[in-house]
């Protein structure tokens, strides 16, 4: 159980970092005026985004079963 949410703790930092850098990128793109790529960054991070959300609610779900 305990390596179950080891998995999820790496999991959730993973998308964290991912979201950083995603960030990151779009801000330079934006500066840039590379505006395509700009939309392209924002959707890839609404996507990271929303992977950590339903992350987080399914770590909840399992700490509330402990």
């Amino acid at each position: 159980m305990i390596s179950k949410n080891d998995d999820s703790i790496d999991a959730v930092n993973e998308l964290l970092r991912k979201i950083s850098i995603k960030e990151t990128q779009l801000k330079i793109a934006q500066e840039s005026n590379l505006i395509h790529t700009a939309v392209a960054l924002e959707n890839q991070l609404s996507q990271l985004q929303q992977e950590l959300g339903d992350n987080s609610d399914t770590q909840l779900q399992s700490l509330m079963s402990l």
